[in-house]
């Protein structure tokens, strides 16, 4: 049976920035936290992978996207599950906000959740406009530029990275609930693309904030709607438990039974199977659904417990 603390949760910094970033790592320790304020000391761990794949100055999209693919196949390694088996509750900031959306759309049956802090949608049609159309035309002439990295030190950053963001996408369309963090005084990412996005879709919701593009001043609120929406469980696993020589048989006898209830009452999004503990002489069949559907399956079905 699945819960909160086996899903994945990540932070994908923006450009120039780093694993370091200021508002991943104060991210990191509000989990932190949480962990230590449970009484086992357990809790849900923020990943915040490096993206400057392979490099700062040879930075891309694409790169990213890869660097983040890279970071998911060592996590299966390490903790040895089947690849690509894992859902992943992610935050991406500006560039990583963008990187965030882009890999939900490519993957939907792996992430289940976004927040995207002032995503970098539509970031290609900045670059004149931040750097000034000289600085931007040089740019492309001599094809590198210096700009700062995330330790405040000058690198020559590739055009490509430009050319790259112009075959992308310029606001992915995830299918997952999400919820987007945007300042209202953030001159580098204009909110009205996220205006835009959120009223395109039904499934993201905005939430203006009176700050700039580093949301400094809304770390409260960020980390608010991470308690509601990414660490607070969105459903509850049933179980329904039976112990002697024929549990196991016994178990995955009411799981058929069980499916073909959740068909028969058109009740999406839940998934069943079946535990069983031969030593104990216990199986138990089990049903993870969505919070909405919990009393409906209780009154009906009467599972034994309910996680």
């Amino acid at each position: 049976m699945s819960s909160l603390a086996e899903m994945r949760h990540a932070y994908l910094h923006g450009f120039a920035s780093s694993s370091l970033s200021t508002k991943g790592q104060a991210l990191r320790r509000h989990y932190l936290r949480r962990a230590s304020a449970r009484a086992d000391g357990e809790g849900v761990v923020l990943h915040t992978p490096d993206l400057n794949h392979p490099s700062f100055a040879e930075l891309t999209y694409t790169g990213m996207l890869a660097a983040f693919d890279a970071f998911d196949r060592q996590l299966d390694e390490r903790e040895q599950v089947e690849p690509g088996s894992t859902r992943w509750r992610l935050i991406g900031s500006s560039m990583g906000g963008w990187v965030a959306a882009r890999w939900a759309e490519l993957h939907p049956e792996r992430v289940d959740r976004l927040v995207l802090l002032c995503p970098a949608f539509d970031f290609s049609t900045r670059w004149p406009i931040l750097i000034g159309e000289q600085a931007f035309a040089r740019w492309r002439e001599h094809g590198s530029i210096p700009l700062a990295d995330g330790q405040k030190t000058v690198v020559d950053v590739h055009f490509e990275l430009y050319l790259d963001a112009e075959r992308q996408p310029a606001r992915p369309v995830a299918s997952c609930p999400t919820i987007v963090v945007h300042g209202t005084r953030d001159d580098i990412v204009p909110i009205a693309s996220s205006r835009e996005y959120a009223a395109a879709h039904a499934n993201v919701e905005l939430v203006e904030v009176v700050d700039d593009h580093l949301l400094a001043a809304s770390l409260a609120e960020i980390e608010a709607i991470v308690d509601e929406f990414l660490l607070a469980p969105s459903e509850r696993t049933l179980a329904w438990d039976f112990f002697g020589p024929a549990a196991a048989g016994t178990a995955d006898h009411f799981r058929r039974h069980l499916d073909e209830f959740l068909v028969r009452e058109q009740l999406p999004g839940s998934t069943t199977g079946v535990e069983i503990h031969p030593e104990h002489g216990h199986a138990a069949a089990w049903c993870r659904t969505p919070l909405a559907q919990v009393e409906l399956l209780v009154r009906s079905l009467k599972p034994h417990r309910v996680e």
